[in-house]
């Protein structure tokens, strides 16, 4: 599989975490303080649930649509996930960075994993909960699963933490003020990065003379 590396002014951040670890609320709370993070909206085969929006909150297709974005090679990456499939579309990801954004990823393990072998530069962040207690809580909280349904999360959640490590940055979520501050602080160190700095302000390093 090929490596892009891409000499972009924009950054690719790459969140994923077990259902139920605050990783939305998390996401959502970091757009609404960070003006210069975009999310990119994935592609989805499961049914919209509650007050979620078509190109708001997701892309709900169908299999067929699907498997005809997948037939095209129009995904970065998808996955399987809690029997349903998830897609990222490839150009809208190339064409924003290119541009100078900072796009953010919110997607399972599996794709985070295919995101960093297609792109070296992404920063990948792993949310875990504090406790499988205080996990299994905040599932039965949400009131939108049967008991043997959120035994299944569960279960692939036991799954999903193993790959944490494989992520460059773990943040546990137990205080959600202290999870977002966390969260906030990865995107401002990656913005501070060489690299990205020489992106985003060729400017200054052409009159320093760096390279």
């Amino acid at each position: 599989m090929r490596i892009i590396v891409m000499e972009t002014s924009g950054n690719l951040f790459v969140v994923a975490a077990p259902s139920g670890a605050g990783k939305s609320s998390l996401v959502r709370a970091l757009l609404a303080q960070d003006s210069r993070v975009h999310l990119s909206i994935s592609h989805t085969t499961r049914p919209p649930r509650g007050q979620e929006v078509h190109g708001r909150e997701y892309f709900f297709v169908s299999d067929d649509e699907f498997d005809v974005m997948v037939r095209d090679d129009a995904f970065l990456e998808w996955a399987h996930v809690h029997r349903y499939r998830y897609g990222t579309s490839k150009p809208a990801i190339a064409d924003r960075i290119e541009q100078g954004e900072d796009v953010l990823l919110e997607i399972d393990y599996q794709g985070a994993l295919q995101i960093r072998n297609l792109f070296a530069q992404a920063v990948l962040i792993f949310i875990l909960p504090p406790s499988w207690e205080e996990l299994r809580r905040r599932l039965e909280n949400r009131g939108e699963d049967p008991p043997q349904r959120i035994q299944e999360r569960l279960r692939n959640a036991m799954h999903e933490v193993g790959h944490a490590r494989h992520f460059d940055f773990v943040i546990i979520n137990g205080s959600f003020d202290q999870a977002l501050s966390e969260l906030g602080m990865v995107v401002q160190t990656q913005r501070l990065r060489y690299f990205s700095q020489r992106r985003s302000k060729p400017e200054v390093f052409q009159a320093l003379a760096l390279e």
